[in-house]
């Protein structure tokens, strides 16, 4: 193992200078907001304030989907929440997640709106709300629900694990990225036994399980995650490469994809979403070459 300097924790830890690496202008250990800002609200009752991370991927796909399978009154507008800039940290944004994090929900359809926060609470919440991609057989929707909570636990260890360490930190740390990158990979290989004995996640369906996980695995099959395909040989997931595969080729999920996404090509990129024609808009743009 290579040298590293060591560290001694102090009895109380301060925070007294800035934690370093990528965000580390957003990183506090407080809570609430830093100023006063009003969230913008446009005509749909969904009102969704994100950005095109994997968490907030799960819902822009999820209301796609909705959107695909007929459900009109799924109909929703993205507004881009800019993380970096700390737009999270506004007023408005507080009172919808007092967590601070993206994906937001707020459900104006109702005599009062209702806030919805954490992006597998929003999946369940529009599951049961338009009765889709969520078993109602009580076997099933256990076994959709054991893999949307398997994700919830297991993602932060690629993210905020194997992620930071890897891409994000100040400093590479030998140990830090193999105890994570061994995590990830024992994830890799638990969905690649389950997908070798079921076509999706839960079973024969596609369901929120499938929703939840593939922003997160099946980016990180596809190489889209840290950078790390050839570091973490995933090619050799192969029922992970094609359930991935099979995902990817929804057209809902590319629609998804592109919602509140800021980073990639830009021909790939919708900042905000209000209305289902702005996917055609952005085709257009992108054959006549223009920008947006």
């Amino acid at each position: 193992m290579a040298d590293f300097l060591e560290y001694t924790p102090p009895k109380t830890w301060t925070w007294n200078k800035p934690s370093g690496g990528a965000f580390a202008n957003i990183n506090r250990p407080i809570a609430g907001p830093t100023h006063d800002k009003e969230l913008p609200v446009g005509r749909h009752p969904l009102q969704l304030y994100s950005l095109g991370t994997p968490n907030g991927v799960k819902v822009t796909i999820m209301l796609e989907e909705l959107l695909a399978s007929g459900h009109s009154a799924a109909e929703y507008d993205a507004w881009l929440i800019k993380i970096g800039d700390g737009d999270q940290f506004c007023s408005g944004f507080v009172e919808v997640n007092p967590n601070s994090k993206i994906p937001a929900l707020m459900d104006r359809s109702g005599p009062k709106p209702i806030r919805v926060f954490e992006s597998g609470s929003i999946l369940v919440y529009l599951a049961e709300k338009f009765g889709a991609f969520l078993p109602t057989d009580r076997a099933a929707r256990a076994e959709c629900l054991s893999w949307l909570f398997w994700q919830m636990g297991s993602a932060p260890y690629l993210g905020g694990g194997f992620g930071h360490f890897y891409a994000y930190a100040p400093t590479k740390i030998e140990y830090a990225i193999d105890r994570f990158a061994m995590e990830v990979k024992r994830q890799l290989d638990v969905l690649d036994r389950r997908l070798h004995e079921s076509e999706y996640l839960a079973g024969a369906e596609y369901t929120i399980a499938d929703i939840a996980v593939f922003p997160w695995y099946g980016g990180l099959a596809k190489g889209w995650q840290y950078g790390a395909a050839d570091f973490l040989s995933v090619q050799e997931y192969k029922n992970v490469q094609r359930w991935a595969d099979a995902i990817l080729a929804r057209p809902a999920v590319k629609r998804g994809r592109m919602v509140n996404r800021v980073t990639g090509d830009p021909s790939e990129q919708l900042h905000e979403r209000h209305d289902a024609d702005d996917f055609n808009t952005k085709t257009q743009d992108k054959r006549s070459g223009e920008e947006p």
